[in-house]
């Protein structure tokens, strides 16, 4: 009789075994917190000065643009440059924000006489800060660990963003309503500059990676590979359209205020409820062998999401709204956990920079865009309406995903390419 050989025992903890990956998680979530936060005061500040839905669609206008022009850029030079300072440069660009709208707050009727319009330029500021920082701080935490962990490290990355998009809205919100945008704005600052000490901790070598033939092929060389791989292509358009056409977190502030009436503390609270699920999905996630049949549970994932947010947008119950908005989380985790581990696993080192900036500009575009035509079609045709429709809209996106790319829908497990 012939002995089997024993399979390798699956360690969930194994990426957190590596120090500088463990900086980089904190720093990660301290830096998550304090966006999680800015994003519910911000959001609550301008609705209250405006009253007008359109308000903060251009809260995501103001993010969008800045945010894609630089991607291509920063992607390359995340390829060809020193990959922990470009992170730290976008981290202290993005406390210097946070210092600002802290600073619009503690000057007396500084807004009263300027309108909302200092947020959005701090917001535009911010915009190119994040499109600089995430290829940067994506392909830097690719190389703080062995291949063979990514999906462990996707997933723990997922946990602890997650994490503190749970904690940070519900701070945010509880800390506006009880102690003024001041103190909410003083917190975030605080934050992050906890985020960009513990990156600076982080102990990184540059390894040697080729240099692209020229600027433009540098530029390029993200889109090229993402268009050549159908499976990556297909995984970021369908997180594109659904979050554009199903994103209704940019009306959070319209249902806590007028719809569900629960003030800026249960609009905290509805903006930590996708979060929360997601923290559940993420740890669990992280703590069972990669999936087999990835594919057809990204579809599933993403149809989910789609049906929550139907449910949620006819709903008047705060409590129905929270779950639904739990559980969207939750598939939205799965979704994207699939997503990331793809393109970590399939993009060979030296384009990491430049295939995240892609993956940023899809996704960017999905939640800032998402964010400009959710009050658009709020505007022009109410807000519960253009939550629906939108959310219909993504279950369609879902069916023809699937019938025109058998390729994602019959992809099992998610492993590494040789040559990649």
């Amino acid at each position: 009789m012939t002995a089997t050989a024993p399979q390798p025992q699956h360690d969930p903890y194994a990426a957190l075994r590596y120090k500088p990956y463990r900086w980089f998680i904190v720093s990660m979530f301290t830096m998550t917190l304090a966006s999680q936060m800015r994003a519910v005061i911000v959001g609550w500040q301008i609705y209250a000065i405006t009253r007008d839905p359109l308000s903060l669609g251009l809260i995501g206008l103001a993010e969008v643009i800045p945010f894609v022009s630089c991607a291509l850029f920063a992607g390359h030079l995340a390829d060809v440059a020193n990959r922990r300072r470009i992170s730290l440069i976008a981290l202290t660009a993005v406390l210097a924000c946070a210092v600002s709208l802290f600073s619009f707050t503690s000057i007396p009727g500084f807004l009263d006489r300027h309108g909302p319009w200092p947020i959005y330029v701090v917001i535009f500021a911010s915009g190119i800060a994040r499109s600089f920082l995430q290829p940067a701080r994506q392909a830097l935490g690719a190389e703080l660990i062995p291949r063979e962990l990514f999906q462990s490290a996707v997933a723990w990355r997922s946990s602890v963003w997650q994490t503190g998009a749970v904690a940070g809205p519900a701070l945010g919100g509880l800390l506006y309503g009880f102690a003024g945008p001041k103190a909410a704005y003083g917190t975030d600052v605080a934050l992050s500059i906890i985020a960009v000490g513990t990156f600076a901790l982080i102990a990184y070598t540059p390894t040697a990676r080729a240099a692209a033939a020229s600027t433009l092929e540098g530029l390029l060389g993200g889109i090229r590979f993402v268009m050549k791989e159908r499976v990556i292509l297909a995984a970021l358009s369908l997180d594109l359209f659904s979050v554009f056409l199903a994103g209704s977190e940019a009306l959070l502030p319209i249902y806590a205020a007028e719809i569900l009436h629960v003030g800026p503390q249960g609009l905290g609270v509805l903006r930590a409820a996708p979060a929360v699920g997601a923290v559940m999905t993420s740890l669990y996630m992280a703590h069972r062998p990669p999936l087999q049949r990835a594919g057809r549970t990204m579809l599933m994932a993403v149809a989910v999401f789609a049906a929550c947010i139907v449910v949620f947008g006819v709903s008047r119950s705060f409590w129905i709204s929270l779950v639904v908005l739990a559980i969207s989380g939750m598939a939205d985790t799965v979704s994207v956990l699939i997503r990331s581990t793809l393109i970590q696993v399939f993009t060979p080192s030296n384009l990491f920079g430049r295939v995240t900036a892609v993956n940023s500009i899809f996704i960017g575009s999905s939640n800032e865009l998402g964010a400009f035509e959710s009050g658009v079609m709020a505007r022009l045709f109410g807000t519960v309406t253009s939550v629906v429709i939108g959310g219909l809209a993504s279950l369609g996106v879902v069916g023809l995903v699937a019938a025109r790319v058998p390729q994602l829908r019959t992809l099992g497990r998610i492993e590494r390419r040789e040559g990649s």
